[in-house]
């Protein structure tokens, strides 16, 4: 597979080394994570949550029992489903489109956790918030932990050593093309 920003590269031939031919592609997959040679992470936050939405559904029945409880519950969503959507988290860079995605399925998912029920007095459906709903998890939603996740990755690759192969860091805005600086006098890495 070979993969290049320049839409012209590899479309009249492919890459051949020793007995091997290489075709170019748009996308592929490589240790789980969905890579695309227009470096976007929607493709990847897309497939994460389609895996996330599959393993909700293989622990339905856990979190819709009326005999587990909620904390219950919620351990079962951090500890099964959150890490399938998480994985690799730490090197994207979120765009408010994609935050939007993430919370509208952790709402869902909290809302299918925290059932809602009828009014008494009423008797119409009461609907979660989605501020009840944080008040009820009380944990950090997912954008949050997908920030923390990354300036805890940002901190290995600042501490690493040059022989590793780390020689420089990102910064300016993510809207601008990438552009490579190197690490501060501190050794900081300064972030958009």
């Amino acid at each position: 597979m070979v993969m290049s920003r320049d839409q012209n590269a590899g479309r009249i031939h492919s890459v051949r080394t020793d007995n091997s031919t290489f075709d170019r592609v748009e996308e592929f997959k490589y240790l789980g994570t969905t890579l695309t040679n227009q470096n976007s992470i929607a493709e990847e936050i897309k497939s994460r949550l389609k895996s996330g939405n599959a393993c909700y559904h293989l622990v339905q029945n856990l979190l819709s029992s009326r005999l587990l409880s909620k904390n219950l519950k919620i351990k079962i969503y951090r500890n099964i489903n959150l890490p399938v959507v998480l994985y690799g988290c730490e090197s994207w860079s979120l765009i408010l489109r994609e935050e939007r995605k993430l919370r509208l399925f952790e709402n869902r998912m909290l809302r299918r956790i925290f059932v809602t029920r009828r009014d008494v007095v009423t008797g119409e459906w009461r609907r979660l918030h989605n501020e009840k709903l944080n008040d009820l998890y009380s944990s950090s939603n997912i954008v949050r932990v997908i920030k923390s996740r990354i300036l805890i990755w940002v901190g290995h690759v600042a501490r690493m050593d040059e022989e590793r192969g780390c020689t420089g860091s990102w910064w300016g805005n993510r809207r601008e093309v990438d552009q490579w600086g190197d690490l501060g006098v501190d050794g900081r890495i300064i972030l958009g």
